[in-house]
């Protein structure tokens, strides 16, 4: 049994219609006599959603216990019994209940796929795993069901169902959406004009994107090289000269004028060598390029215009940019360049744009590198010049200067012969001397018209003429050899540079390092290829180009790395001279792989010895810290039990006391080891608002002694944008710290103060201080200074305030006080004008079923271990 299709319909923001979609598409299917079930489909009270759903079937739910509530999952046994043609399953990204078959129900959705069974679901953009951050960006909500971006790309179809802003907000004012109750927040926060624009251009972008892949896909698989103008894609060809900067420019221009454009600088140097332009401003056109949105490409070439038009229709460009011709007047009469061949050439389908700029026609500036290898034409007129040369010669001066002398005769074709070797080499100008010395015997030497020499000298001076002739194009020959050898050494040396200067800026990635070495080439695709031992099967490390090989005989070129590895090469042979630098791509190859897996190996091992060592610290508190409240609570409660004491009422208050400070202790120190527990597995999330902090700061003292804090908090303070429980238990937390150590008498200074973009509240103390050695170190979980008092905590306080402040983008430091103390400084960010001041999310943009939210936070009583107000609690909801 096959795999089974994938369609999704991808929405940009919830209540745009997708699940209505995907209901209609069912009905469809239904009458054209398809089997089709409901695995799970979510109305959210949406009455016309709702109607769609009669006469589907429905598969029923299977029911989940979680913390004492009852969900409901799509029972995934249940529809692979029931083995229907397609299943409806909606919302891609949801999160299971702990406890579900799978913990993601895209994961449900891959067993239905590998059973054959065809699913029709549904997805919002910001679900969409790698624009996470972008959605919070626009949105200020955090999502935190995401589905994988290579799920959704692997579906057979996406269809983006698009609504304009203005007209889901109609539908949400017409109650279409979500109930009256939330309609006016949800308006007001997340479904605002400009987040709605924001979302939608990004899932148009995302599909244009995806439609761009299926035609890049199609377009190999049926080797179309003419260029499709679906998609505005320019092409700057740069030489390295002053001019690139003024192309780069004018090919963003155009692009911006279409939606969608797309810049690609490309350089192109010969195979046989470098042309003599400068590094520097090559690497300034590249910055340029990048910091315009574009990409740069160097491509080898022998030809530059074929190259360049090569490369235009291999991605399908739309335009090339090129500038005006740097060559002086006389030089175009070695041909019409590159740009008036690229504009000949470059047929109906691609756009040249020839751009005029401040260095056209005054001179290349750089010497022009001579060519190494003789190109064609040279060759034909080295043979033209080596055969027709000798035969004109010889008309000429049996015509029109018989009398000149052999010895003339021989100079004149020698000349032919070194003009010969000149242009086309060693073969030509061996034709010419062999040619001319028959001439030279038939026509001018005694007895004429005959093959035979009747005076000696004359043996010796043709002999002399035919050693010359090939001297000199022995010369020559050698000469275009050892210089093609150093162009080519040169260009190596440039790649080998290359590699070289990519492991000294620490750049790791192995899919760029391979784009550069297919771009180098110019092949079609490039892999590295590993298997375990040589009897196990090649499998893909890293791949780019269009099919890439699966194994090394498939391939146009093989590099063995070792005896399990190998680097392969699709696209053309290349000749054996290039596998040194291959080789080195390849050594560099198998370092950035081996780099990228010592780094996600070097961070498990970190988490494991963070981990162990947080472990090793838990263990050490518990076996102190955590039985000294015990110990004195047990110590109260036997004697209050004790049938052998008569205890006075002031007695039994004093035991009443201890039982209840203990209880305290003891719930600040366990309150602190979970909060720095959900640190470390990041489970807190900030609820950020807009927040005053002489509101917050006073119910943070609700802990400390009477009369041990002077408050000095402005009511001319700008708003802060924090999450106002984690900020009152930072607070609760720094002052009591402070308290602890402040000398009777000498209360701590709480005081606040506006700088720039940003609001720094400061808690001042009397106490010892910290050295400036130790000012990292106290922010370390169980970390307790040498002053510290026995049984003052396990030594978190500090360190889940310090968690807590960049849990809510805030900084948390300390400093001297000036004639002795500690002075903490917590800065916290101003509240944008524009920020919502309470982001009420709607259930399907953030999540359903199990979606876990901040709760506002509410006061406790806190001990020595400086607790302040109870964490974050997770709550489920439905």
């Amino acid at each position: 049994m096959g795999r089974g299709k994938l369609r999704i319909y991808l929405g940009a923001a919830p209540g745009v219609g997708k699940t209505y979609a995907m209901l209609s598409e069912a009905h469809r299917r239904v009458e054209r006599g398809t089997d089709v079930v409901i695995g799970f489909v979510e109305h959210h009270s949406r009455s016309r959603t709702e109607v769609m759903l009669h006469g589907l079937e429905l598969v029923p739910r299977r029911q989940v216990d979680y913390r004492g509530a009852v969900f409901t999952e799509m029972d995934v046994d249940a529809v692979l019994d029931r083995a229907p043609a397609v299943a409806l399953v909606d919302e891609l990204a949801h999160t299971n209940v702990p406890g579900s078959r799978n913990a993601k129900r895209w994961q449900d959705v891959e067993e239905l796929l590998k059973a054959g069974i065809d699913v029709v679901s549904t997805v919002n953009i910001q679900h969409l795993e790698s624009l996470g951050d972008v959605v919070e960006s626009i949105t200020g909500v955090r999502q935190r069901e995401t589905v994988p971006d290579e799920v959704v790309r692997r579906a057979d179809q996406i269809e983006l169902v698009d609504m304009s802003p203005q007209a889901l907000r109609r539908r949400m004012a017409h109650g279409n959406i979500y109930k009256p109750d939330k309609m006016d927040a949800a308006l007001s926060n997340y479904f605002r004009p400009g987040n709605l624009t924001a979302l939608r251009e990004l899932a148009l972008l995302w599909v244009a994107d995806r439609v761009d892949e299926y035609l890049q896909q199609y377009r190999g698989e049926h080797d179309i090289r003419t260029t499709w103008q679906a998609r505005e894609r320019i092409v700057v060809g740069l030489t390295g000269g002053p001019e690139g900067r003024t192309l780069i420019r004018r090919a963003a221009r155009l692009a911006e004028k279409g939606a969608g454009g797309e810049v690609l600088a490309v350089y192109i140097s010969a195979s046989d060598g470098l042309k003599a332009v400068s590094p520097k401003e090559l690497a300034v056109q590249r910055t340029l390029v990048e910091d315009l949105g574009g990409t740069f490409h160097h491509v080898i070439g022998d030809d530059v215009p074929s190259a360049l038009l090569e490369f235009a229709r291999g991605i399908n460009a739309t335009q090339i940019v090129l500038g005006v011709s740097r060559r002086k007047t006389w030089q175009y009469v070695l041909g019409p360049g590159v740009s008036g061949t690229v504009a000949r050439e470059s047929g109906p389908d691609l756009d040249v744009h020839i751009v005029t700029h401040d260095a056209a026609a005054k001179g290349r500036g750089l010497p022009i590198a001579r060519s190494a290898r003789l190109g064609r034409a040279r060759i034909i007129w080295g043979w033209l010049t080596g055969v027709v040369g000798p035969a004109l010669l010889t008309l000429l001066l049996s015509s029109v200067v018989p009398e000149l002398g052999l010895a003339n005769d021989m100079l004149l074709f020698l000349t032919a012969t070194v003009a010969a070797a000149l242009l086309g080499g060693m073969l030509p100008a061996l034709a010419s001397a062999a040619f001319g010395s028959l001439l030279l015997n038939y026509f001018f030497t005694p007895p004429l018209h005959r093959l035979t020499i009747s005076d000696p000298k004359n043996i010796v001076a043709i002999v002399i003429f035919i050693g010359v002739a090939v001297s000199v194009a022995s010369v020559v020959d050698l000469a275009a050899r050892r210089t093609h050898q150093a162009a080519r050494l040169r260009a190596e040396s440039e790649i080998l540079s290359f590699l070289a200067g990519s492991i000294l800026r620490g750049e790791n990635s192995l899919d760029a390092l391979m784009e550069r070495l297919r771009e180098t080439f110019a092949m079609e695709s490039v892999a590295l290829l590993e298997r375990a031992s040589d009897v196990d099967p090649w499998s893909c490390a890293a791949a780019v180009g269009v099919r890439p090989v699966g194994r090394p005989e498939d391939a146009d070129v093989d590099i063995p790395v070792g005896e399990n590895l190998a680097l392969v090469l699709s696209g053309r042979p290349l000749p054996a001279e290039d596998r040194r630098v291959l080789g080195a791509f390849a050594a560099q190859a198998v370092v950035a792989l081996d780099r990228q897996r010592l780094v996600g190996q070097a961070e498990e091992a970190r988490k494991l010895a963070e981990s162990d060592r947080f472990r090793t610290a838990l263990l050490a508190a518990v076996s102190h810290d955590l039985r000294t409240p015990l110990a004195g609570i047990k110590a109260s409660v036997t004697s209050l039990r004790a049938d052998d004491v008569d205890w006075s009422d002031t007695d039994r208050e004093a035991l009443h006391e201890g039982i209840e400070e203990g209880a305290d202790r003891l719930a600040a120190l366990i309150g602190n080891l979970l909060d720095m527990s959900r640190l470390n597995t990041g489970t807190v999330v900030p609820l950020i608002r807009e927040t005053d902090l002489d509101e917050v700061v006073p119910m943070a003292l609700g802990g400390v002694p009477e009369g041990s804090v002077e408050l000095d908090i402005p009511e001319t303070l700008p708003m802060v944008a924090v999450d106002r429980g984690l900020l009152e238990r930072v607070v609760a937390n720094i002052v009591e710290n402070a308290v602890k150590y402040s000398p009777e008498g000498m209360p701590v200074l709480v005081s606040a103060s506006s700088l720039r973009d940003r609001v720094e509240l400061r808690v001042v103390d009397r106490g010892p201080g910290v050295p400036d050695t130790a000012k990292g170190q106290m922010f370390e979980p169980f970390q307790r200074l040498g002053d510290a008092p026995r049984g003052a905590g396990v030594g978190l306080g500090l360190a889940v305030a310090r968690g807590f402040t960049e849990a809510i983008h805030a900084t948390l430091g300390a400093e001297d006080t000036p004639g002795g103390g500690l002075t903490m400084v917590l800065s916290l960010p101003n509240a944008s004008p524009d920020s919502p001041a309470s982001p009420h999310l709607p259930s399907e943009a953030t999540a359903q079923a199990d979606h876990f939210v901040t709760e506002p936070l509410s006061r406790r009583g806190r001990g020595g271990g400086g607790s302040g107000p109870p964490p974050p609690r997770a709550a489920p909801r439905a």
